[in-house]
């Protein structure tokens, strides 16, 4: 896994795989709040991360 981001849009391959899927379970729900294991679930579907290293990337999305 490439922790550089992209020259494109600035995000790594990890960061794009999260907001992905992100949106896919938001619109899945109908809009609503996405529990983090669920999000979790997703993400290890494509990329191998440990639940640490994903919570870290929400933390820097949302300015924590």
């Amino acid at each position: 896994m490439s922790d550089l981001p992209d020259a494109r849009d600035g995000l790594t391959r990890l960061e794009c795989i999260i907001l992905w899927q992100l949106a896919e379970l938001q619109q899945e729900r109908g809009g609503g709040a996405v529990p983090t294991a669920m999000l979790y679930g997703r993400v290890v579907e494509h990329i191998d991360v440990s639940v640490e290293e994903l919570q870290r990337v929400l933390q820097k999305f949302v300015g924590a």
